[in-house]
Formats: structure tokens, C-alpha cells, sequence
């Protein structure tokens, strides 16, 4: 017997702006940016390395006409937040974009073929190559398209969701395979990445297309004025179609799409108005497009998000999305309600890992009998809190379990015994709702709604997630982010 793989995505948890009744708004700004990277002037295009917050305190940023500026994400999966102390022109190119999906093909493929979410976003599933399951693998990411299930006519996977919904693919004689939850704040408070889209179903001898990666989440702010007339691309990735081998109507559906990402733009100058300008600046989140198939392809990716904040905005900007449009606010959120997963069956987590199947951070032993323990730890949420437990393999094997947080406010942990399945990599995540107040009792309220409960969410590699659950039944939700 091999030995169990266990994938865990870890997600630093954030959480959405809460804002008590008769705040006031100041007419100025202040990034935050402690100016310790200097300024940021480059003359060919460039790919940064995102140090382990994500986070880049410049004091001006100036990207001319004709670079393009690129990251490589970090092991937690952050978005990217650039902060300036001084002003900010962009005339270049940001690209945040996901990374798209393999191509189904006819022979057995052994190579993971989803797409990489850009940074802060999910990856595509991966397409079934028959080996494990004949099912496609789900999109990582809140959002992440379901993938591709099998049958008389294998199917194609769903598009990834974000601000709008992905799709799901249309199989003759049966249900397409589910699209993600649409999810995120227009705040864009915690920031948050798309999600992937879901693999592709087959049987033995193919290999279903892969989901495209979502796009990943961008943050500029700038204590003085922006001036953007380039680009700023945060899109899901298209998934993998087929490229050949279609003798079998059954063979080789194509993959989901992958969401769009987030961009957040905040400027303000010390003093007098705040201000974004520029004319033919465009910013693209669109989700990705559906991988086709030889008879059943895959679904479209659903669309991003875009916020602009500032006092005076005079900017005609391109937007795929309409964009969420207010008045400069908090950059980066402090003392946020955190979520993490601990150890699977007594053997701890990593601190700092890396949410890959291809390089598990943590390996069971191959006798190891399922069900295992999975021990979470919790920061500022309330004790007697249910949290929920869920392990998805990569091929598609899911299951949950539920323990109740015992400690403090400040610290407190659970254990629970989840179905880890045991013949491929899996992801374990972890979900917890509690009641919100207010520090003096009363009421609470996002975007003018009263908020009653939290949901926080965390997995193995990246940030996690913070909903806000209005009276109204609205959601309002924040981070979680994966990748493969």
C-alpha cells in the first residue's frame, strides 16, 4: 500500500471591512506603505518575487509605456498589494492573470495539467486520466468549478466563479457538472483572488482537458495621486480542449474556465482632493473561456471584480466588469479572525506550506487506516464555534466532519475525524460561522447592511476566507486562496 499524499492548504484569514454606525470618512488617505523597497522604476519588463506577506512598501511607482510587470506568488499564495508613500503611474502593464488549463488529449497522461491561479487566485482541476477516477478534478478556490463527471457521455468541467457565475457545461442524458458559488465583497475587503475551473471526465486511454486558473487579486494604493493609462490584468485562464483523438464520442471533454480576479485601486494626496487620472487605461477581469471537447466541452469562467477608491476621480478607464466605485478606504486590515489547520493524524502542518499535489506537505504513513484526525487552531472567533472539515482528493473523493472550537476568544483549537481519502492527494479545508457584535454591543454593518454572523474559512497554502451574513440574507464574502 502506497502512502497517503495529504495536500493542506493553509490560508491566512482576513476579514472584511465592519464599519459601526456614524463613522466618519477623513478627506485623506495614507497607504501605509513604509517606502523600506525604495522606488519602483522599471525600464524592461520584470517578474518580482512576492515576499511571504505579499506585501511591497515603495515610495513612488512608475511603470512606462511598454513593461510589463509579473510575480511569482509566494507559498501562502497572497495576493499582490503594492503601496506607495508618494504617487503612482502606470502607463505599462500589471499581469495578476491565472494560467490556463492542459490540453485533453487522446494516451494517458501523468503530468497534473489545471492551470496555476494567479497570485491570490485557485487552480484549475485537473482532467481525469482515468488512473484514480474517471471524474475531472474541482477548481481550487471558493468558486472552483466542479469537475467533469463520467457516464455515457463523459463531461466537460464548470467554469470557475467570482463576481458572476461560471457555467455549467451541458451533457447529453445527464446533469453538467456544477459551478461554484458566487462569492466576495464589493469592497473587495479582505482582497481575494478568482477561482479554478474543474477538469474534465474520461476514461481509460484519455485525458480530459484541464481547468484554467483563476485570476489572481491586485492591490495599488497611494497616499499621493495615480495616474493610470496602461493595463492591469487580473483574468481567469481559458481550460484545456481538445487537441485530437475524438474516434469515441466519449473521449476527451474539454475543462472549465477559470474566474476573474480582483483589482483594487485607492489614491489620495495629503491635504487636498485624492485623485486617479489617465485616459485609455483599461483593467480586465474576465473569467476564462470553456475548453471544448470532441462531443462535450467545458464551461465558461465567471467574471472578477474591480474597486476604485478616491475623492476625485477623473480617469476614463476600460473596465470588463463595472467597476465598485467610493471613497478611499483601509488598505490592509488588522487584527483579522484566523482559521488554520494544525495537524492530520498527530502530524503537523508545516508553517510555512506549500499547497502543491505535486509536493505534499504532509505525508501519512501507508498504514495509516482512514479516518484520521485533523486538528484546527483559531484566532479571535468565539469558543463553542462549530467548525466544519472537509479533504477533497485531486481527482475528486470529498469529505466533511465537524468539531466545536474550545479555548478562548484570543486562542482555541478542535479535532475532528474526517475520511481522508487514501489512494491520491488530497486538500483539507476548514470552514467556522459565529455571531458578530460590535465593541460597544450594538449593531454591525458592511456596506450599510446589519451583519449578524461571520463564517471564517482555511486551507493548506493560502488566505483564508471571511463571510459576513447580513440579516437580510445577504453574503458578503472574503478570502480563501489556493492553488495547486
Amino acid at each position: 500500500m502506497k502512502a497517503n499524499l495529504v495536500t493542506l492548504s493553509i490560508a491566512a484569514l482576513t476579514a472584511a471591512t465592519v464599519l459601526e454606525a456614524g463613522s466618519a470618512v477623513a478627506q485623506s488617505f495614507n497607504s501605509g506603505s513604509t517606502g523600506a523597497d525604495g522606488a519602483f522604476n522599471p525600464t524592461t519588463d520584470s517578474t518580482l518575487t512576492l515576499p511571504p506577506a505579499g506585501v511591497l512598501n515603495f515610495t513612488t511607482i512608475n511603470i512606462p509605456s511598454g513593461v510589463t510587470v509579473k510575480f511569482i506568488p509566494n507559498v501562502a499564495n497572497t495576493p499582490v498589494t503594492l503601496l506607495a508613500s508618494g504617487n503612482v503611474t502606470i502607463a505599462g502593464t500589471i499581469d495578476v492573470s491565472g494560467g490556463p488549463g492542459g490540453g485533453a488529449t487522446a494516451g494517458t497522461n501523468l503530468v497534473p495539467n489545471g492551470g496555476a491561479g494567479g497570485p491570490g487566485g485557485g487552480a484549475g482541476g485537473n482532467g481525469s486520466n482515468a488512473l484514480v477516477t474517471d471524474d475531472g478534478g474541482t477548481g481550487l478556490g471558493p468558486g472552483g468549478g466542479g469537475g467533469g463527471v463520467a457516464g455515457l457521455y463523459d463531461g466537460g468541467g464548470a467554469g470557475g466563479s467570482f463576481g458572476t457565475p461560471g457555467v455549467s457545461p451541458t451533457v447529453p442524458f445527464a446533469p453538467g457538472a456544477p459551478a461554484g458559488p458566487v462569492y466576495g465583497s464589493a469592497t473587495l475587503l479582505p482582497l481575494i483572488g478568482g477561482s479554478g475551473g474543474g477538469g474534465g471526465a474520461t476514461h481509460f486511454g484519455f485525458t480530459g482537458g484541464g481547468g484554467g486558473g483563476g485570476g489572481g487579486a491586485l492591490l495599488i494604493a497611494s497616499s499621493g495621486a495615480l495616474t493610470f493609462t496602461g493595463h492591469l490584468l487580473a483574468a481567469g485562464a481559458g481550460a484545456g480542449a481538445a487537441s485530437g483523438g475524438c474516434a469515441d464520442i466519449n473521449e476527451v471533454p474539454g475543462g472549465g474556465g477559470g474566474s476573474g480576479g480582483a483589482v483594487r485601486l485607492i489614491a489620495a494626496v495629503r491635504l487636498i482632493a485624492a485623485t486617479i487620472s489617465g485616459a485609455g487605461g483599461s483593467i480586465n477581469v474576465a473569467g476564462g473561456r470553456a475548453g471544448s471537447g470532441c462531443n462535450v466541452g467545458g464551461g465558461a469562467g465567471g467574471d472578477g471584480r474591480v474597486r476604485v477608491e478616491a475623492f476625485t476621480d477623473t480617469s476614463t478607464i476600460t473596465y470588463t466588469v463595472a467597476p465598485s466605485l467610493d471613497r478611499p478606504s483601509t488598505a490592509i486590515l488588522p487584527n483579522a479572525p484566523s482559521l488554520s489547520i494544525a495537524s492530520v493524524a498527530g502530524i503537523a502542518a508545516p508553517g510555512s506550506p506549500t499547497g502543491s499535489y505535486s509536493t505534499p506537505d504532509v505525508t501519512l504513513p501507508a498504514n495509516t487506516a482512514s479516518p484520521v484526525a485533523v486538528v484546527v487552531t483559531a484566532a479571535n472567533v468565539p469558543p463553542g464555534t462549530l467548525v466544519t472539515i472537509t479533504a477533497s482528493g485531486l481527482a475528486g473523493g470529498r469529505a466533511s466532519a465537524s468539531a466545536t472550537l474550545s479555548g478562548s476568544f484570543a486562542a482555541s483549537s478542535a479535532s475532528a475525524s474526517v475520511a481522508i481519502p487514501t489512494n491520491e492527494p488530497s486538500v483539507v479545508g476548514a470552514t467556522a460561522t459565529f455571531t458578530l457584535a460590535a465593541r460597544d454591543g450594538g449593531p454591525v454593518y458592511v456596506q450599510g447592511e446589519h451583519v449578524d454572523r461571520v463564517r471564517v474559512s482555511a486551507s493548506l497554502s493560502g488566505a483564508s476566507e471571511v463571510a459576513y451574513l447580513t440579516k437580510a440574507g445577504r453574503e458578503l464574502r472574503g478570502p480563501l486562496n489556493l492553488r495547486r
